[in-house]
């Protein structure tokens, strides 16, 4: 407990130190500036698809970037030598991740309440940023064990969010209204995290939400077996051992 304790604070100052948390607030901003411009009165669906698309995208943009600069320090080296474990490293990069998630959604959510009308439902929101944080922090670990440099990296994130957004984007938009192809869109992560987006408005269908809730779990302990299984190579052949 003690390794993980500063391990996380150490997360926080390395988060800080690449302007990490800086860019959180940043987005948080431009988020705020973006929600301003469109003068809406009731914002509560376009907070929560910020929300969406936040989340899904910096979960995953965040663990790549914190990884690749640490890479290039030498940070992984030190693993071999320290008194530390795969778990609580990454367990603690997650966690940082997530606080990230939680800053940027946090400036905005403030603004909401005092200068806008929003209606959600406030545990809801901190259950859902949490479930799809965790879920595509994940996918960022297993995008960048696949990554030889930075460029890689990105492509490998640009690839998930096309073969995975558009749809929801065709869907949500109404380009395409069948129901068929709604239901089947439950195979992918994304619409899982988009009906959770729809609990925290009250707009989701009860086993709609269960079947994304179950998923994302279950989706959760897969694939972090997986990163925690493979993570020992990754770093390995990161620092040449």
């Amino acid at each position: 407990m003690n390794n993980f304790k500063t391990l996380f604070a150490g997360e926080l100052q390395r988060m800080k130190k690449y302007h990490i948390l800086t860019a959180s607030i940043l987005v948080a901003f431009f988020w705020i500036g973006a929600i301003h411009l469109l003068e809406i009165g009731d914002i509560s669906f376009l907070f929560a698809m910020v929300v969406y698309f936040d989340v899904v995208s910096m979960s995953i943009v965040m663990i790549g970037v914190t990884i690749f600069f640490e890479k290039q320090e030498g940070v992984l080296k030190t693993l071999f030598v320290s008194p530390i474990n795969k778990s609580e490293f990454i367990l603690a990069k997650i966690l940082g991740n997530l606080v990230s998630n939680f800053i940027t959604i946090l400036i905005v959510y403030l603004y909401a309440i005092i200068f806008l009308e929003i209606s959600i439902s406030t545990i809801g929101l901190i259950g859902a940023v949490f479930l799809i944080g965790l879920f595509h922090s994940f996918i960022g670990f297993l995008i960048i064990y696949r990554s030889d440099d930075f460029t890689e990296m990105l492509i490998g994130m640009v690839m998930y969010f096309l073969i995975f957004m558009i749809p929801i984007i065709l869907e949500l938009f109404g380009v395409i209204e069948s129901e068929i192809f709604s239901n089947l869109l439950f195979i992918i992560p994304t619409k899982t995290s988009a009906v959770l987006m729809e609990g925290i408005l009250g707009t989701a269908k009860l086993w709609e939400l269960m079947v994304s809730i179950i998923y994302l779990i279950a989706g959760s302990i897969i694939l972090g077996y997986f990163v925690f299984k493979q993570f020992k190579n990754f770093a390995a052949r990161e620092s040449g051992v």
